[in-house]
């Protein structure tokens, strides 16, 4: 795969550094192109309202209801604790913890009371847009932003929503019977893939753990940054909860056969592609979850598996536990009704995105419940 005719202004920044230093892992690749300071795709200024995604989000403001009527419950069955922190990671401009923030303050007015919400986002651009959707939650003492996880959660739920998808990954495959690492170099035709030696033990110790063995010529991701970031999760938290909504696999199922060129993909306005090294800095770059990972780097800060299910019945097990109250009101026209509950079909397809995200939460000081988003439907 080779870079377009016309490098964008990242793609000649590494390029000078891959000359420089030698090839670099593609975890590194693509920290650089979703995070860099100024020129990242996650962090760089907006230009202008474009995405290359779509997210539950987006879809309706349903999600965020019913995420709501979920953390609620967490709440109570922490025995409600005058403080409970909300703490959402790579929390974009807002949106959700507005919709979230809304529902509580409208549905259970003593959970709104011990509510703190902490958006957690790297992109100083995007805070600033969080800072005007939510100020009069800012000026309540409901809302703050931060770049990192508080040092300590003594009671509460960390959340995240497309987070893990975005994270940093390492391309690895098997040849000869033996794991390699595909890197990224630079030659005549620009950026492009670079067998090497595995640049960590910790890859290779990584299928160890699962039991996992790749076939011959197979290539995988391993979200190394993942594992680091599920374990610092469970060590700040002290009492609570973890919830992870994110498209994935188990481990079993995200190595197997039909995924012999991995996960990884490309996103460029709406279209997706295996030309990772066309726009650096300008399209997305996003792979599957493992949650088998962060089931197992999790246990090892104490937090433990309560539930794995898709997006599809959590929410719906979310909405009949809240007897369907969500997708009506008194004051909606059967128009507007009519409308919320299409949307909510979107977000319960199990062709779309009701089947391709998975949700795991684990829990940690408490004794394990069967949430109502966990219930059998």
């Amino acid at each position: 795969m080779a870079s377009r005719s016309e490098p964008t202004p990242l793609a000649l920044l590494l390029a000078e550094r891959i000359r420089s230093g030698g090839p670099i892992t593609f975890s590194e690749y693509m920290e650089a192109c979703l995070y860099h300071p100024l020129l990242g795709y996650y962090t760089k200024a907006e230009q202008h309202p474009r995405r290359d995604y779509f997210t539950s989000v987006d879809a309706s403001p349903l999600f965020g209801r019913l995420l709501a009527r979920q953390f609620h419950e967490m709440w109570s069955l922490l025995d409600r604790p005058q403080s409970f922190r909300l703490i959402e990671v790579g929390a974009g401009t807002g949106h959700l913890a507005k919709q979230i923030l809304d529902c509580a303050a409208s549905s259970w007015p003593e959970f709104h009371d011990a509510l703190r919400f902490i958006a957690v986002e790297r992109s100083t651009s995007r805070r600033a847009l969080q800072s005007k959707i939510l100020d009069a939650y800012i000026q309540a003492g409901k809302f703050a932003s931060q770049e990192e996880l508080p040092d300590e959660i003594a009671s509460g739920c960390i959340f995240s929503n497309e987070l893990l998808d975005a994270m940093p990954v390492h391309r690895v495959i098997r040849e000869h019977n033996d794991l390699h690492e595909i890197c990224v170099g630079f030659g005549k035709n620009g950026l492009g893939d670079e067998i090497r030696q595995l640049s960590s033990t910790a890859l290779k110790e990584y299928f160890a753990e699962e039991q996992i063995s790749l076939l011959e010529e197979q290539q995988a991701e391993i979200n190394l940054a993942a594992c680091r970031w599920i374990a610092e999760a469970g060590a700040k938290l002290k009492r609570g909860f973890v919830l992870s909504i994110d498209y994935g696999h188990a481990a079993r199922e995200l190595y197997d056969e039909r995924h012999m060129r991995g996960t990884l993909l490309a996103y460029e306005r709406h279209r997706a592609s295996e030309d990772f090294f066309r726009a650096p800095g300008e399209q997305d770059l996003t792979a599957h979850v493992d949650f088998t990972a962060l089931e197992i780097n999790g246990r090892k800060s104490g937090l433990l598996r309560t539930g794995f299910t898709s997006q599809s019945k959590f929410l719906m097990a979310l909405a009949r536990h809240g007897e369907f109250a969500d997708l009506q009101s008194d004051g909606m026209s059967d128009t507007e009704q009519r409308q919320r509950r299409l949307l909510f079909k979107t977000l319960i397809n199990p062709e779309g995105m009701g089947g391709t995200f998975q949700v795991l939460i684990q829990h940690k000081g408490i004794e394990p419940r069967n949430l109502a988003g966990l219930q059998p439907l």
